[in-house]
């Protein structure tokens, strides 16, 4: 379920404070993502429930590492993010 034209996949939902708040960061600091979300992508909600184990949204995957990935606001991993960015 990861694309490689953007940085990240985030896994959203509507009337979601943090998924709102992780695309904010990534928008203020310049990181491509795709948000999917997971209540009109069924095919979404299997994977970051049944794959990778989450049950909090937002989930953030690094689509050129699967092994990045995370659920809920992280602000650990956004600051990651932020610095993986701009040394890119």
């Amino acid at each position: 379920m990861t694309s490689s034209t953007t940085a990240y996949m985030i896994y959203t939902k509507p009337g979601c404070p943090n998924c709102d708040r992780t695309m904010e960061y990534f928008d203020s600091k310049g990181i491509s993502y795709t948000p999917v979300d997971i209540t009109e992508v069924p095919a979404a909600l299997e994977y970051i429930t049944a794959e990778l184990g989450y049950t909090q949204a937002p989930v953030v995957v690094n689509n050129s590492d699967d092994q990045d990935h995370w659920s809920g606001l992280r602000r650990d991993k956004l600051v990651q993010a932020a610095m993986n960015h701009k040394a890119a």
